[in-house]
C-alpha cells in the first residue's frame, strides 16, 4: 500500500489527484447476451476518475481522489476499497442526502457493451466548490479533471476551482474528455453506451477548461465533441487554438497518437508508441487504464512515445478482462507484459493472470496469529464422548472463541480465525465487523480422496461466501500415494482452485502427509512442486510443523521457485502438546515465508471438553482460550524477534 491516508492517516505528497465520478459497477457475469438476460452481477468499484486513481496507484504513483459518496453501504465499500488500493481518501466527502451512484454493465459482443447509469441526484454529481480543500490540492503535483463533471453547474465549479488552484501552485492539469452523451441529457437513459452526439453547447462547456490544461486525452469521438467537428484533424486544431497542452488521441486497436505542438495533416505523423493487437473482450475501462499508464510515464518525465507505449499496454491488458478497476495492471505485471510475447486472446495466458492476481491482492499479512476452530467431526466426537451438548452448544462455544481472539488481539493487526459454516456460522457473521483474517473450510472432514461440502459444483458453494473469506482445504496427500489416489485428489484440487479464482476468493491449501506414509526433509517440498506443476497457485500454504531446518529450507525453496509472490505459510498444530508445538514454532520462525500459525486443538480441545461438561462457565472458557492463544502468540513473536536480531 502506498503511503498516506490509506496506510497511516498522515499527510503525504501526492503525484496525482483525480476528480469526478465514483460509483459502483454491477457487471453482468453472463457473456454474449442481452442485459435483459443477465442473471447475476459482479460488484466492483467504478467511475472513470476512480478507476484511473486505482490504476495509477497500482503502477506506483501516489494518487488521491476528490469526490462524494453516499452515506450508505456502497459509499463505505468505495472508501474501504480505495484504502486497500492505496488511494488517498482525504478528498472523499460523504453526502448524507444522496446515494452512491451505480452503473449496470454487460458484455454482449466485441462491439456491444450495454450500459445503464443510475446517476439521478447521486452523491458524486453533488460535488461543489466548497468541497475542494486547497490544502489537499496543494499536496499534489497534478490534477485530473473529467468531462462528465463539467455537465452540471456545481461539479463544473468544483472542477474549475481545483484546476485553477493546481495551476496557481505550479502543478499540472490533465483533462480526460470522458464524453457520455447520456450524462449530458443528449441520449435516452437506456443508452449509456452511446459515445457521440454532436452538441455545440457541450463543446462550449468543455472548452472552458482548455486554457488550464497541460495534457488532454480522448478518443476520436471525444476529440470531435471537444473540437466541435467530426473531422479529427480539424477538431485537434480547434483544441490547439485554445490550449498549448500535449494532445493525445486514442485510436482503439491502432493505439494512440500524441501531438506536443502543431497538428499535422496526417494523424500518423504524430508521436506514436508501440501498440498491442489484443482481442477485445471488454472495452469498458480500457480508457481509464490507458490514462493511468500514460500518467505513470508522463508524471515521471518519460519520453512521450514511451508514455504512449505504457498507455497502450495498460489499455490492452484491461480490454482482455472482466471489470474495470479490478482489471487494472500492477507495475510488476506491466513490466512483464512489455517484455513478453502474448496470445491474441490475452486472458488465456495463465502466467499473466496469475501475476495479475498475486500482485494485486489486498492487504499485508506479515504476521499470522490464527485460532483454527473450523473443526466439525472433532466436535461431533467430543459431544458423543461426553454424552452432553448439541450443535447449538458447540456454536455458542465457537462464539466464545471469537471473544477470546478479541481479548488477545486488542485491535492489533495480524490475528485471524478459521471458522466453519456449520457450527461456526453465527461466529462468522459476528466476525464480519472485525478486522481479522478469516478462513473457512470447504473439505468434507476426513475425506480421502478429498470431497467438498455443499453443492456438487464447488463454485456454486463459494458464491454464497463473503469475498473476504479465505477458502481453506485440508488434503491428506502423500507424494508416494498410488497413481489413482493422486489423480483423483489432483482433479479436486484443480476444481477448487478454478472455483476460487472464478469467485475471487483467496485459497489456503493445507497438506498433511504424515498420516499416510513416511516423511523426510523432502516430502512436503515434493508435494508443493507437484501442486504447482498442476497449475495451482495457493495464496497460502498450511503445513505440518518440523523441527529440522532442512525441511523448511526445502519447502521455502519449492514455493519460491514457482511463486515468489505467495502470501506465505502458516503452521498447523495436529493437536500436538503445547511443548512440542512451541519447539516447531521456534524452528519455523527462522524462515521468512512462514508467517505464523493456525492452531486449533492444542488451544481449544481441553477447554471445550471442560466447558461442555459444565466444569467451567463462559467467562472461564474465554479466559482459558485467550491464555492458550496468548502463549503461542508470545512464543511466535519471541522466536521471530530472535531471528530478526540474528539477521
Amino acid at each position: 500500500m502506498a503511503e498516506g491516508k490509506g496506510a497511516s492517516g498522515g499527510e503525504r505528497r501526492l503525484d496525482l489527484i483525480t476528480l469526478g465520478r465514483s460509483a459502483i459497477d454491477l457487471y453482468g457475469e453472463q457473456i454474449g447476451g442481452r442485459l435483459e438476460d443477465m442473471a447475476s452481477f459482479a460488484k466492483y468499484i467504478g467511475g472513470s476518475p476512480t478507476n484511473t486513481a486505482i490504476g495509477a496507484s497500482r503502477l506506483g504513483l501516489n494518487a488521491g481522489l476528490l469526490t462524494r459518496v453516499g452515506d450508505d453501504h456502497f459509499g463505505r465499500f468505495i472508501r474501504e476499497e480505495l484504502g486497500r488500493e492505496g488511494v488517498d481518501t482525504r478528498g472523499v466527502k460523504t453526502d448524507p442526502e444522496r446515494l452512491t451512484a451505480l452503473a449496470i454493465l454487460g458484455i454482449r459482443d466485441p462491439d456491444t457493451f450495454p450500459l445503464i447509469f443510475y446517476r439521478e441526484n447521486c452523491a458524486d454529481m453533488a460535488l461543489v466548490a466548497d468541497d475542494v480543500d486547497e490544502s489537499f490540492v496543494a499536496q499534489a503535483g497534478a490534477l485530473l479533471v473529467n468531462g462528465t463533471h463539467l455537465s452540471q453547474p456545481g461539479v463544473f465549479a468544483a472542477s474549475m476551482k481545483a484546476a485553477t488552484l493546481m495551476k496557481a501552485q505550479g502543478g499540472r492539469v490533465v483533462f480526460d474528455i470522458d464524453y457520455r452523451p447520456v450524462l449530458w441529457g443528449l441520449a435516452g437513459k437506456a443508452n449509456g453506451e452511446d459515445r457521440f452526439v454532436a452538441s455545440a453547447s457541450v463543446t462550449a462547456e468543455l472548452q472552458k477548461v482548455l486554457p488550464l490544461c497541460d495534457l488532454i486525452v480522448g478518443t476520436e469521438e471525444e476529440v470531435h465533441i471537444l473540437g466541435g467537428t467530426t473531422d479529427t484533424v480539424a477538431a485537434l486544431r480547434a483544441i490547439r487554438e485554445n490550449s498549448d497542452a500535449l494532445l493525445v488521441c486514442k485510436r482503439g486497436p491502432k493505439g494512440c497518437v500524441a501531438f506536443p505542438g502543431d497538428v499535422p495533416d496526417d494523424l500518423d505523423a504524430g508521436i506514436v508508441g508501440r501498440g498491442f493487437p489484443i482481442e477485445v473482450f471488454n472495452v469498458l475501462g480500457a480508457g481509464d487504464a490507458f490514462m493511468a499508464g500514460f500518467l505513470r510515464g508522463w508524471l515521471r518525465g518519460m519520453p512521450v512515445d514511451k508514455c504512449c507505449e505504457m498507455a497502450n499496454a495498460c489499455g490492452a491488458i484491461v480490454v482482455s478482462r472482466h471489470g474495470c478497476a479490478p482489471a487494472m495492471a500492477s507495475w510488476e505485471e506491466l513490466q512483464v507484459f512489455l517484455r513478453g510475447t502474448w496470445p491474441h486472446r490475452l486472458r488465456e495466458s495463465a502466467a499473466l493472470e496469475q501475476l495479475h492476481w498475486s500482485s494485486n491482492r489486498h492487504g499485508d499479512h506479515d504476521e499470522m496469529t490464527v485460532l483454527a476452530i473450523d473443526h466439525r467431526s472433532q466436535f461431533d466426537d467430543l459431544i458423543a464422548d461426553l454424552g452432553t451438548g448439541d450443535a447449538e452448544r458447540v456454536a455458542h462455544f465457537k462464539g466464545l472463541a471469537l471473544k477470546a481472539v478479541d481479548r488477545v488481539a486488542q485491535g492489533e493487526p495480524g490475528y485471524g480465525m478459521l471458522l466453519d459454516g456449520r457450527f461456526g456460522a453465527r461466529a462468522l457473521e459476528a466476525a464480519a465487523d472485525r478486522p481479522y483474517w478469516m478462513g473457512r473450510p470447504i473439505e468434507l472432514p476426513g475425506s480421502r480422496p478429498i470431497e467438498f461440502e455443499g453443492s456438487p459444483d464447488v463454485a456454486a458453494t463459494l458464491r454464497e461466501w463473503p469475498i473476504n473469506h479465505v477458502v481453506k482445504c485440508l488434503v491428506f496427500y502423500h507424494p508416494d500415494d498410488d497413481a489413482e489416489m493422486i489423480a483423483r485428489q489432483d482433479r479436486q484440487i484443480l476444481r477448487l482452485f478454478d472455483a476460487c479464482r472464478a469467485t475471487r476468493h483467496e485459497f489456503l491449501l493445507e497438506i498433511i502427509a504424515s498420516k499416510h506414509g513416511a516423511v523426510d526433509s523432502g516430502t512436503i517440498a515434493r508435494v508443493i512442486d507437484h501442486v504447482y506443476a498442476l497449475g495451482v497457485y495457493p495464496d497460502w500454504w498450511k503445513l505440518e510443523p518440523a523441527e529440522d531446518d532442512a525441511t523448511w529450507r526445502n519447502i521455502e525453496a519449492a514455493i519460491l521457485r514457482h511463486d515468489p509472490l505467495c502470501r506465505g505459510i502458516v503452521l498447523l498444530g495436529l493437536s500436538a502438546p503445547q511443548e512440542e508445538l512451541l519447539a516447531g514454532i521456534s524452528t519455523a520462525a527462522r524462515f521468512d515465508l512462514v508467517k505464523g500459525f493456525a492452531v486449533g486443538r492444542t488451544i481449544f480441545h481441553d477447554v471445550a471438553a471442560r466447558w461442555l461438561s459444565g466444569e467451567i462457565d463462559d467467562d472461564k472458557a474465554v479466559d482459558a482460550l485467550a491464555e492458550n492463544l496468548r502463549i503461542l502468540a508470545d512464543a511466535w513473536r519471541a522466536a521471530r524477534h530472535v531471528k530478526e536480531v540474528a539477521a
